[in-house]
């Protein structure tokens, strides 16, 4: 069902006194979501990295806009998911907030980022991934090493989940090939 909000309708100049309210249907924003994998690190063989992208523009930038703005330490220490510093086991059910590891699983969250030294129990971006039939929602942004930052006003994002599915699976192709 539709969210539903109030809005009040003057029905004219003559009757301003009187206001009557219809109900309108609100909708989340719709963002589309990609994964990019690159090259993370200087060497021969760098390891590879999944950046979160939100309408072209990477989580990392996002977040430390967000962090900058509100005057916090460290703002947008980040870095994407080094996949191969990191064990997510399937990364398709882990970024549809499916994972196996109880650890992520317990903590109800996944971590969309980590920290820019390539570690992501270091300095992780959690959020929760909701999905419903039509729709999936990152939410509940958190800074588990600072847990008294408010990331109540970033996000949350919701896409619609066929378009997500799909960004996943592009995801999961990527780094499944040698």
């Amino acid at each position: 069902m539709a969210n539903l909000t109030r809005v009040p309708i003057i029905a004219s100049p003559d009757h301003a006194n009187q206001r009557q309210t219809w109900p309108m249907p609100t909708s989340p924003l719709m963002r589309k979501v990609r994964f990019d994998v690159r090259p993370w690190g200087d060497g021969p063989d760098p390891a590879r990295e999944l950046l979160p992208y939100i309408d072209n523009v990477s989580l990392v930038d996002l977040v430390s806009g967000f962090e900058h703005a509100a005057g916090y330490d460290a703002p947008g220490a980040y870095a994407g998911i080094v996949l191969d510093h990191f064990n997510f086991g399937d990364l398709a059910a882990y970024l549809m907030g499916q994972t196996d590891s109880a650890y992520w699983a317990k903590r109800g969250v996944i971590a969309l980022l980590g920290c820019d030294c390539g570690e992501v129990g270091c300095w992780p971006l959690e959020a929760r991934v909701l999905i419903d039939d039509d729709l999936v929602t990152w939410r509940g942004f958190a800074q588990p090493h600072r847990p008294r930052r408010d990331y109540g006003s970033f996000g949350p994002f919701t896409f619609r989940r066929n378009q997500y599915e799909r960004a996943v699976r592009e995801a999961a192709a990527l780094t499944s090939s040698p």
